[in-house]
């Protein structure tokens, strides 16, 4: 009854109207959160992938040098077989020139195997880049979508603090431009 008596006698307080821009402050906040988030996974993950395919490439290049090296040594042998045989000429029995051409043609087809392995090789290490290539866009421009949206997030958080709409109106704008990144870091169409 004590508790009845005390209602009765208190004086009504006032509620804080609540402006509806604030629900669509709020929903608006959450759409750029999540966007913001997604951009800074896929980033992320285009980050690693460029990471990954430059070891892929350099580890190619370098395998490219390591069949160069070989393919340069039968060069040299070949070279100096071939000088050798020309010096000497006549010189030689038959069954030592013979042994002489057989060396210089099997020199010649491991150049030229090296030579075809060394192209498939340059051809693997240029796809490895083309994708590091591919995976830096990408991450960069979701790079700037993230900045974009946090910026938004930031002008919405304040708007709310301080119940300023056109504050909130400058982050939705704001927020268009980062959406328009985090689109364009899927499809690249800018």
């Amino acid at each position: 009854m004590y508790n009845a008596q005390k209602s009765d006698k208190e004086a009504p307080v006032a509620e804080d109207k609540k402006e509806p821009w604030l629900n669509y402050l709020a929903l608006t906040t959450v759409i750029l959160a999540v966007c913001a988030t997604l951009s800074t996974f896929k980033g992320g993950g285009y980050s690693t992938r460029s990471v990954m395919s430059q070891t892929q490439a350099s580890d190619q290049w370098s395998y490219f040098q390591s069949k160069s090296i070989k393919s340069y040594i039968y060069e040299m042998q070949k070279d100096k077989l071939e000088l050798e045989l020309m010096t000497a000429g006549s010189k030689l029995s038959e069954v030592a020139s013979l042994e002489y051409e057989k060396r210089i043609d099997d020199y010649g087809k491991k150049i030229a195997k090296y030579d075809k392995e060394k192209a498939e090789i340059q051809a693997e290490a240029k796809r490895f880049e083309s994708v590091r290539n591919d995976a830096q866009r990408h991450s960069q421009i979701f790079g700037i979508a993230v900045i974009y949206l946090q910026i938004a997030i930031l002008l919405s958080s304040i708007a709310a603090l301080i119940k300023k709409k056109v504050l909130w109106l400058l982050g939705v704008v704001v927020g268009l431009v980062g959406v328009v990144y985090f689109a364009n870091g899927f499809l690249l169409f800018m």
